[in-house]
């Protein structure tokens, strides 16, 4: 499947890039998520392999008016979704609207019937309840149904 971009308001959601024009890296680094430029490409070149092999979308957050990304959310072709932002911009709603945005392109052009997350921290757990997740068992298993 090709990249798909969604205009979520405030925030856009893009395929990530680093190239000669754009450059990612240096948001995932900041994230906390992986130590080096290096390292955060390599991700960076999977997601893309990801979205062609239609095993996940992916999406780089960004600023509407600088287009800087400010976090990244993922959903996989199973369902789980996957969100986080930059340290510095934590607790202003932006996983809360990236996920929003997600969950209505996995519900409407994915047609997916279940949508699950694994929040790994209280923080993340208010962005899934606001997005009408529920709880479910013992393994920390978000879900949400269309």
């Amino acid at each position: 499947m090709e990249a798909v971009e969604i205009n979520a308001g405030e925030f856009y959601l893009r395929q990530l890039r680093a190239d000669d024009r754009i450059d990612d890296r240096v948001a995932l680094v900041a994230g906390g998520l992986f130590p080096d430029l290096a390292t955060a490409g390599a991700h960076i070149a999977e997601r893309t392999k990801e979205w062609h092999t239609e095993e996940s979308c992916s999406w780089a957050v960004c600023d509407q008016l600088t287009g800087t990304a400010v976090g990244e959310v993922a959903l996989t072709s199973t369902g789980e979704l996957t969100c986080w932002t930059t340290p510095d911009l934590r607790g202003k709603g932006i996983a809360t609207h990236a996920t929003a945005a997600v969950l209505r392109f996995g519900f409407g052009f994915l047609d997916l019937p279940l949508i699950t997350a694994r929040p790994p921290d209280g923080p993340a757990r208010r962005v899934a309840e606001k997005c009408g997740f529920t709880a479910e068992g013992p393994l920390g298993v978000w879900t949400r149904l269309r």
